[in-house]
This record gives C-alpha cells, sequence and structure tokens, in this order.
C-alpha cells in the first residue's frame, strides 16, 4: 500500500502527479495533482491505492473522499488535461506529459517538489522526481492517480451518450476488440486520436457514412 514516506523525506510541500489514458484510442488525456498540506488522515489513507487495482466503486469513493478533504483544507488538488487533437499533434507522451504540467500549475501554490509517476519528467516549475510504479508507493501519487482516472472515466461516460456506435462508457476509449470492430464498422469519431495505428487505418479507408453526435 502506498504511504508518506517519499513525501516525508522530501520535507515541504509535495505534489504527487500522475495521469490517466495514455493507452486508449480515443479520448483525452488526464492529469492530476495533489499536495497534502496536513497529514493524510488514517481513514482517507485506507482508501488509497494505484487506482488501477482499485474496482471503480473504490475509485468513485476514494475521489470523492479526495475532494472532500480538499474542502476541508487538508489537501489541494488540480486537474488538466491534452485533447485527442493535441495528441495526435505531439503525441501520446509528450501530451500526457504536458496534462501534468498542466495540472501542477493550476495547484494554488508551487510545492517544492513533485512525485511524478513514471520515468520521464514534466517540465514543471520546480524539482521533479519520478518515481516508478509510484502510484502503489506514494499517497500523493496514489492520490492524484484516482483523480485523474475518475474524471477521465466520467468524461467518456459522457461521450458514449453522444457517439453509442463506440461503446466508450465499457471500455474508456481503449484498443478492445469490441472497440476495434466499431472503427472499421462506423470509421473513427472526432475524439479518435491520429498516431494510432488502429485510428490511422480507419481514416485510411473510404469515407463513412456520417455518424449522428
Amino acid at each position: 500500500m502506498p504511504d508518506f514516506s517519499l513525501e516525508a523525506a522530501a520535507g515541504g510541500l509535495v505534489a504527487g502527479l500522475d495521469e490517466a489514458g495514455r493507452g486508449p484510442l480515443a479520448g483525452p488525456v488526464i492529469a492530476a495533482a495533489v499536495v497534502f498540506l496536513r497529514p493524510c488522515p488514517a481513514p482517507l489513507a485506507a482508501l488509497l491505492d494505484d487506482s488501477k487495482r482499485l474496482s471503480a466503486p473504490a475509485r468513485r469513493n476514494a475521489a470523492l473522499a479526495l475532494r472532500e478533504a480538499a474542502r476541508h483544507g487538508i489537501l489541494a488538488l488540480a486537474l488538466g488535461g491534452a485533447s485527442a487533437k493535441e495528441i495526435g499533434r505531439i503525441n501520446i507522451l509528450a501530451a500526457s506529459l504536458l496534462a501534468m504540467r498542466r495540472a501542477l500549475l493550476q495547484l494554488p501554490l508551487t510545492p517544492g517538489l513533485a512525485l511524478v509517476d513514471g520515468n520521464r519528467p514534466p517540465n514543471l516549475p520546480c524539482p521533479v522526481q519520478c518515481v516508478v510504479g509510484g502510484d502503489g508507493l506514494s499517497l500523493s501519487i496514489a492520490a492524484a492517480s484516482i483523480l485523474a482516472k475518475t474524471l477521465r472515466d466520467a468524461g467518456m461516460a459522457r461521450l458514449d451518450a453522444r457517439w453509442p456506435a463506440y461503446g466508450f462508457a465499457r471500455h474508456q476509449g481503449y484498443p478492445t476488440a469490441a472497440h476495434r470492430a466499431a472503427l472499421l464498422e462506423h470509421g473513427p469519431s472526432p475524439h479518435h486520436r491520429r498516431g494510432f495505428a488502429p485510428v490511422d487505418e480507419a481514416f485510411a479507408r473510404p469515407p463513412f457514412p456520417s455518424l449522428r453526435c
């Protein structure tokens, strides 16, 4: 389970950053930044883990608890993203780093250190420490991973209501067999990402009948 060891070793205000949505064929990439301003209460800490290890209801419950903690001044949080069009223009890695930068810049304070999940540092106005597997080690990164994942999933559910042919609410844009089949049948939507082979192949096919939005 993640703990506060990395934050305590650094001292001062430490932000945890993580993103959600690097692998999908559609939708934005979303990032979150979290700074604990006071010690994380034990009941809240018990809810936090790598978002991939939590069920969808557990993630939503943890995200609600994090937002409530922010309202009580226990932590500061901020979100950022990069659109499918930006991903197609600059590639998914650069877009993920851009989303994390945008999230951190939305914080009401500048931390003394940013703990970033993964091995590639975004361009931030503070020192950066990359932590591979950080969402399973750091409470701040785990909190960021939960917020980013729940926000992105909610956004994909909204896209599903407008573009039901693709099943975004079921697979969140990931390249499942059903999603690939929908791409072949209907062609790409405006929310599909250029630069991903199945999407580029779909764009190269003959024109499809327009889909209702």
